[in-house]
């Protein structure tokens, strides 16, 4: 990627010599690093820093990664962020993806894969940034805060369906695939499966729709995928 000086990464990692060599290496690639050693200090760096990407262990003293991702989503902050941990369970790819990570790596990882998910996830961040609130019907998104409301009322989104919604506004119009969801929205293709795209398609038109049987805003387009129509 070019430019790679203009995006500014934190990493929040406890291990001293694992911190060390992603602060090298991506260093070597030109981004701006700063860094936090557990997840306390990450909430605190993030919020100061306002960094582009953020690089996150799951185990870790004080607050450990799955709290921390948590939290920032909670509190409305979207920056893409990839999750580091030893652990290769399922269970836990399943929660750290649930509660708002873009993409999971286990360790011992790549160093050029992890460049590689960190470089595809700032293009991705760049496609739909911009789009800030939407407004359709009597429903009011505003992606930013992390806020939805129906008729004046909350409307209760997990960061999953944010994202996903926020991607589908992005492309509305246009036809998106099951695959493209997967890689856009979930962060990489091999995990979790397509028939996962339509269980949260599924529950956002419940959240958003008037009449879930008969959807006016996400439409499917059987056999590719679906359509936003705002």
């Amino acid at each position: 990627m070019s430019n790679n000086k203009n995006y500014k990464i934190a990493i929040v990692e406890d291990d001293d010599s694992v911190r060390t060599s992603l602060v090298m290496n991506f260093e070597l690639e030109g981004f701006q690093i700063v860094t936090a050693v557990d997840g306390q200090a990450g909430l605190e760096l993030v919020e100061k820093e306002k960094p582009d990407l953020i690089i996150m262990d799951v185990m870790m003293p004080r607050k450990d990664g799955l709290q921390t991702c948590r939290e920032l989503r909670n509190r409305g902050n979207s920056t893409p962020l990839i999750l580091l941990t030893a652990r290769g369970q399922e269970v836990d790819k399943v929660l750290g993806l649930e509660l708002g990570a873009d993409d999971y790596l286990a360790k011992p990882f790549g160093m050029r894969e992890l460049i590689a998910r960190v470089n595809a996830l700032l293009r991705r961040s760049n496609t739909t940034n911009e789009i800030d609130v939407v407004e359709f019907d009597d429903v009011v998104v505003d992606f930013k805060a992390y806020k939805a409301q129906r008729e004046n009322k909350p409307i209760e989104l997990s960061a999953r369906e944010y994202r996903l919604l926020k991607y589908l506004v992005s492309r509305t119009g246009s036809v998106v695939t099951r695959d493209e969801l997967l890689d856009q929205v979930w962060g990489y293709n091999s995990y979790p499966s397509t028939r996962t795209v339509d269980n949260h398609i599924a529950r956002l038109r419940q959240k958003i729709e008037v009449n879930v049987t008969e959807p006016t805003h996400i439409l499917t387009v059987h056999g590719v995928g679906y359509k936003f129509v705002a």
